[in-house]
């Protein structure tokens, strides 16, 4: 089928932002075909292309001056299965939170920790999503590119994605590669990651000695649906700063001054920092000006409390992010792509 082009498209209900912006073109694509058609359609009328998923780690701070490109695919496959693994192919477009779900009522086990992260499933890859001690890297399989380039279909295994923090090669290369489907490696017999005690604590809390995988993910979306504000009542994209990974020299010179700093130890000798509490002793969380503003149980979260720009938003970033140079000196690196 040929794909439906709109002019001057809303763009509101797509970010969980909330925030108001027009896309001078938009396309919604549910295969790889109608994909083709839309990138010949912009190389044809000169139009810049820009990807959305399920808008959950996005900042438009302007208009959009070409063609919005809506992955909407979508299709769950198991394609291997030895009694024990399975491989479990899925379209880009696919909710993640709801899949994860499904696997669990499949009984293939690995993404529970990955409960309640908004977002598709192709994107996952590209920010190398993460929570609990799971990241995507952990039960990858593989995954199916566009090159926007070559116009040709690319396989990629754990290597070539290049997944760090937060960080993948797709995400170094954004106006190249369209990630089609991604394939995951789970497993039918449960292997439990409760090392974070927040889990332990509710699960603890909730009398439960033996926990199942869906106890796990149970625990963590109410872990989650607590810590973070629900997009739909309170329009936010989650965390909005990565937590800073810095030198064990830095890191003992922070804690030397600031006693309750929240350190992690990484690879290397390096440190990772919890950018929530460095915003939270600089005096930031509740913050608001107009309707931007820091959440008030939640430092890490930028908010709309209703009609805030990207711009407006964008701006009260930039002021956390200096004033923590400022006292800490350490650089927060902003998550969300701006658009």
């Amino acid at each position: 089928m040929t794909p439906d082009y709109v002019r001057d498209f809303p763009l509101a209900s797509l970010n969980t932002f909330g925030l108001q912006a027009t896309a001078r073109q938009y396309v919604r694509v549910s295969d790889d075909s109608e994909v083709v058609q839309a990138l010949d359609h912009a190389r044809r009328h000169s139009l810049p292309v820009t990807l959305l998923g399920g808008g959950s780690n996005v900042l438009f701070s302007q208009d959009i001056e070409g063609l919005v490109l809506h992955m909407a695919s979508r299709g769950v496959r198991l394609v291997s299965d030895d009694g024990v693994m399975v491989t479990v192919e899925v379209e880009a477009g696919e909710p993640w939170h709801p899949f994860v779900l499904q696997t669990l009522e499949m009984g293939f086990y690995g993404l529970e920790n990955l409960s309640l992260i908004p977002g598709t499933v192709g994107a996952a890859p590209v920010q190398n999503i993460g929570a609990y001690g799971v990241e995507i890297k952990d039960v990858f399989s593989g995954l199916t590119a566009l090159d926007r380039q070559s116009g040709k279909l690319v396989d990629f295994d754990a290597a070539a994605c290049a997944f760090g923090y937060r960080e993948s090669c797709f995400k170094q290369s954004l106006d190249r590669w369209i990630i089609l489907r991604v394939r995951f490696r789970l497993s039918r017999q449960p292997s439990l990651r409760l090392e974070y005690g927040p889990i332990q604590q509710r699960l603890q809390l909730l009398g439960i000695d033996s926990p199942t995988p869906q106890d796990v993910s149970n625990a963590i979306c109410a872990i989650r649906a607590e810590k973070l504000p629900d997009p739909k009542v309170l329009p936010n994209a989650g965390s909005f700063f990565k937590n800073p990974v810095i030198s064990s020299e830095q890191a003992a010179a922070l804690k030397a001054s600031f006693p309750s700093a929240v350190l992690y130890p990484q690879a290397e000798g390096r440190v990772k920092l919890a950018a929530g509490w460095l915003i939270d002793q600089a005096g930031w969380r509740g913050y608001r000006k107009g309707d931007a503003g820091v959440h008030q149980h939640q430092a890490l979260v930028l908010v709309n409390y209703g009609a805030a720009s990207g711009a407006e938003i964008l701006a009260l970033a930039r002021l956390i992010q200096d004033d923590i140079k400022r006292r800490f000196g350490v650089d927060l690196e902003i998550e969300p792509r701006i658009i």
